[in-house]
């Protein structure tokens, strides 16, 4: 036991006073006599043991008493199981993503969890609240109620590693008690291996009834016809026995397509067709899972020739014009001494074909042309010069060129997860007719190789960045050196660098990938584009270059849904943002990867376990009521013991 005064207990010593007092005493008796004294003895020796009794029990109960009185002013007390963390700081953890709209017992999670908050965090009690949006530093209930209130679902997923390196970052003299209220959708076993040993958080992790959910994960053309587009909308469902869903299309708001969807699979894809026009538009569907991931929206752009040029010699340029045909491509071809150089920064792809040197003058113009977002494309010739070459792709990258190798490889693997080959199988080919070349040159590259050969060296390597394409080739394509002309995949394979960075087919950009967005507009130096939706609209980074504009959105815009771009108060083009959908799966929960921390139900739990295991238990009031009871037993010794 433990005094919060204890040099009151040397007012101990005054317990002497009682017993002087008792010892003392200063009456006297007088003797008197009387003719029969025979009874009156036998009453004064009573009367005497009942008297020394009774000063005895008084002298006790006054000695009691002054005890308790001394004790109780002292204010002793039995020191908390958990006192040293009485003075640490309280960290509320609070998963507002999308997935917590999943619903429990008591509605929906999220919104439950706002309402333990409010009903059951002590008035007194300091904390912060962060969620994954916002912070909310050294608050309290009161002062956070309206934050609470209006809290809402964030397109943000709940990170842990970030959220607690905040908190970490925020310095404070005191430990720190963390509480975390997720559903622990997408919680990995690494988020929470870097979680600080002594100061282990409470996690509260509110579980989902209804775990069925479906969701739109992608729409994408699958086939361009002459007058109408075939899309199809891929869906995954995530649970067991699903009821059939409807599906609808809208363009601008306009019903123009709908089904009933029956999932014999997880996955599932659906087709539309609609006319060839420009589309700006989603495809929704109603499911009793989590809303966020029901409605997808995308945007089809009026379709614009791309800009191609060739720059070498033209007998070995003409397979390009069959490649790059009128109805898709502005494709022209010049040989080095014709090329009109202003004409360059026009250009969406230029190809350098078969140069055996690229002339200082074309070098740094191309340099500025791949800066500004062009793609270029690079084959060699057998009398390449190798340090001209070298020199110039030293400019973009770490490809370099060696030796010429004059042997005959095949051309036997396709990296069918390269940016250039999105889309155009629908399943890994392997008995393909292998094509070959008689010689090559050895080059080194770190990047992945797009196509390579059997002895796995390079035949296509490509440097991607989020602005620009270069594509280099390792030997010559023209039919004397290779039948590669001949081969099906110099079709999708040239296509998809003439396009690459460019807007073909779907947009349906996702919030928070920050990746680039070209708009073809040529503006004035001043000149500002902005995005405009139905409810909100900002300015996103931009960069002018020639004749398109590089649109960075880093988080914008907060909502999902069809929006526009406007040079001032001129409509430029449509696009459409959707959310992330990695949290459509429910059941991606795993709860064993807490079992080091402690868990509770509710947040009231947790607060009275640290008000139980941290707050002195006081004693004191104890004494005042022993000594109450010692008075009272005083003044009854007084009027009834005689």
């Amino acid at each position: 036991m433990h005094f919060k005064h204890p040099e009151i207990l040397y007012f101990l010593f005054l317990l002497i006073v009682p017993i002087l007092v008792h010892l003392f005493q200063l009456r006297r008796f007088k003797t008197s006599f009387f003719t029969n004294v025979r009874f009156l003895k036998e009453i004064s020796v009573q009367t005497r043991k009942s008297s020394k009794i009774k000063k005895r029990l008084l002298l006790a109960t006054r000695l009691l008493l002054l005890t308790c009185i001394i004790l109780a002013f002292a204010q002793p007390f039995f020191e908390a199981k958990d006192s040293k963390n009485a003075a640490n700081e309280m960290y509320i953890v609070l998963d507002n993503s999308f997935s917590m709209q999943a619903k429990g017992k008591k509605g929906e999670l999220l919104k439950r969890a706002v309402q333990e908050l409010l009903e059951n965090t002590p008035e007194t009690a300091s904390f912060s609240l962060l969620t994954n949006t916002e912070n909310y530093w050294n608050t309290d209930i009161k002062s956070s109620k309206s934050a609470l209130q209006n809290l809402k679902y964030s397109a943000t997923p709940f990170e842990l590693p970030s959220i607690i390196a905040k908190i970490k970052a925020h310095k404070s003299a005191h430990k720190k008690d963390i509480v975390i209220i997720t559903d622990a959708v997408g919680l990995a076993e690494k988020d929470i291996k870097n979680l600080d040993t002594e100061e282990k958080p409470y996690f509260i992790i509110p579980e989902a009834e209804q775990k069925n959910n479906i969701a739109i994960d992608s729409v994408f053309i699958n086939q361009t016809l002459e007058n109408f587009y075939e899309i199809s909308v891929n869906l995954s469902a995530y649970g067991e026995d699903f009821k059939p869903v409807s599906m609808a299309l809208y363009n601008q708001n306009k019903l123009i397509a709908k089904t009933i969807i029956n999932f014999d699979a997880k996955k599932k894809k659906i087709d539309f067709t609609i006319p060839k026009e420009a589309f700006h538009g989603y495809v929704v569907i109603e499911d009793n899972g989590l809303a966020y991931d029901n409605k997808l929206y995308f945007s089809i752009l009026k379709t614009k020739k791309t800009n191609v040029i060739s720059i070498g010699e033209p007998e070995k340029s003409n397979f390009l014009s069959r490649i790059y045909t009128s109805a898709e491509f502005n494709y022209n071809n010049y040989s080095i001494s014709s090329l009109d150089y202003n004409s360059l920064d026009k250009q969406n792809t230029i190809i350098l074909n078969e140069l055996t040197e690229v002339p200082q003058a074309l070098q740094t113009t191309l340099k500025a042309f791949v800066a500004k977002g062009g793609n270029l494309v690079v084959i060699p010739s057998e009398k390449t010069s190798l340090s001209n070459l070298n020199s110039f792709l030293g400019n973009f990258g770490k490809i370099q060129f060696n030796t010429l190798e004059n042997k005959a490889k095949l051309i036997t693997k396709i990296n069918f997860d390269h940016p250039l080959f999105s889309g155009v199988f629908e399943n890994k080919i392997t008995n393909f007719q292998y094509p070959k070349t008689n010689s090559s040159f050895d080059i080194s590259s770190p990047y992945p190789a797009v196509l390579s050969y059997e002895d796995q060296s390079v035949f296509v390597t490509a440097i991607q960045n989020p602005v620009s394409g270069i594509t280099v080739f390792s030997a010559p394509i023209n039919t004397t050196n290779s039948n590669f002309q001949q081969s099906p995949l110099i079709v999708p394979l040239f296509y998809k660098m003439g396009q690459n960075n460019q807007k073909t087919g779907i947009n349906a950009l996702v919030i928070g990938n920050n990746q680039p967005y070209f708009v073809d507009v040529l503006l004035t130096k001043d000149a500002i584009l902005e995005v405009k939706g139905n409810d909100d609209s900002f300015i996103p980074i931009q960069q002018i270059l020639n004749n398109k504009v590089k649109l960075t959105f880093n988080d914008f815009p907060e909502t999902a849904g069809n929006y526009s771009v406007f040079d001032r108060k001129e409509w430029v083009e449509n696009l459409s943002f959707n959310y992330k959908r990695s949290e459509s799966d429910l059941s991606q929960v795993n709860t064993n990867i807490v079992s080091d921390f402690k868990t509770a139900d509710t947040i009231s739990t947790i607060f009275n376990t640290l008000q139980t295991e941290r707050t002195d238990s006081q004693v004191w009031k104890w004494f005042v009521i022993f000594a109450l009871l010692f008075l009272a037993l005083e003044m009854a010794i007084i009027k009834f013991v005689k």
